[in-house]
C-alpha cells in the first residue's frame, strides 16, 4: 500500500511516499505559493519513483499551507504529525523539540507517540530557522555554514531574540571587532536557551528528541543538549518527521 504525507512549511515543503515499509522522500522550497510547491513536489516525487497518482490509497497535509492542497483526503495539525513521524522514527515516546522555519514546538509524548501536552512559539520568529536565516545574512555566511563555523567556540552573550534587535547586535558586535565564529556560538546558546525555556515547563526529561530543518546545524544540537542535561537524539531524517507522520495518518484511512 502507498500512502503520502504533504507537510508545507513556511520555509520548505517535505512530501513522504510510505510504500509499505519504504519511506521515500523530497524536499523543496515552498517560495511564494504554498498550494503549488506542495502539488508540485508531490507530482515531482511521484515522477521520480515511477507512481502514478491512482497508486496512492489516501494523503493527508499537514503544516501552514495544509489547508490550500486540494488533493489531500485530510489535514491533520503539525503537532500530532511532528510527533507520530518522530516517535516511529526513534520510537518510547518522550520531549520532542522542533524547531521549523517560522516556529517552535514542544511536544509531551507518551511511548505510542500521543500526544500529552504541547507548547508553541508562533507569534515571533525568534529561535527559529528565519532567525537563523536572518543573522547568517547579516554576517555574510550561508545558514548552513553556521554549526561549523560556531563549532568549539566560545560564545558571547546576546542579549536579545528579537530578530531585528538581535540583528542590530550582531552587526554592533562586529564594528566592535568580535569574531563572527563567537557572535554564532552565542546566537546558537540564545537559540537553545530560548527553546528549551519554552519546553523546561514539562518538567526534566531523560529522553528529547530533535527535529526540524534546525536540527541539522549540531553546534545548535550540542547547546541544546547542555540546556536540558541529557543528550538530544536527532533522527536521520529529521527534517521530514511532520511529513512522514502525515503518511502514517493517511495509513490508518485505510484501515
Amino acid at each position: 500500500m502507498i500512502t503520502a504525507g504533504i507537510d508545507v512549511g513556511s520555509v520548505s515543503t517535505k512530501v513522504v511516499l510510505l510504500i509499505d515499509a519504504e519511506i521515500k522522500y523530497l524536499v523543496r522550497p515552498t517560495g511564494w505559493s504554498p498550494r503549488d510547491a506542495g502539488l508540485n513536489t508531490y507530482q515531482e516525487l511521484l515522477n521520480t519513483v515511477g507512481c502514478k497518482t491512482g497508486d496512492v490509497r489516501s494523503i493527508v497535509g499537514t503544516g501552514y499551507g495544509r489547508i490550500s492542497l486540494g488533493i489531500i483526503d485530510k489535514a491533520v495539525t503539525e503537532i500530532h504529525c511532528h510527533a507520530r513521524g518522530a516517535n516511529y522514527l526513534v520510537g518510547q515516546g518522550g520531549l520532542l523539540i522542533d524547531i521549523g522555519g517560522q516556529d517552535s514546538k514542544a511536544i509531551l509524548m507518551n511511548e505510542q507517540g500521543k500526544v500529552i501536552d504541547f507548547a508553541m512559539n508562533d507569534k515571533c520568529a525568534a529561535g527559529t530557522g528565519r532567525f537563523l536565516q536572518v543573522i547568517a545574512a547579516a554576517l555574510g555566511v550561508d545558514v548552513s555554514e553556521l554549526g561549523e563555523l560556531a563549532e568549539g567556540r566560545s560564545p558571547l552573550d546576546i542579549n536579545s531574540m528579537c530578530t531585528v534587535f538581535a540583528e542590530s547586535e550582531v552587526i554592533s558586535l562586529l564594528a566592535k571587532g568580535a569574531d563572527k565564529r563567537d557572535i554564532i556560538a552565542g546566537i546558537h546558546r540564545s537559540v537553545a536557551r530560548r527553546v528549551w525555556g519554552m519546553a523546561s515547563r514539562f518538567g526534566p526529561s531523560q529522553r528529547v528528541i530533535f527535529t526540524g530543518g534546525v536540527a541539522q546545524n549540531h553546534d545548535v544540537r550540542n547547546r541544546l543538549s547542555q540546556e536540558a542535561g541529557c543528550p538530544v537524539i536527532v533522527p536521520e531524517i529529521s527534517q521530514l518527521a511532520g511529513a512522514l507522520g502525515a503518511a502514517l495518518y493517511a495509513r490508518e484511512l485505510n484501515k
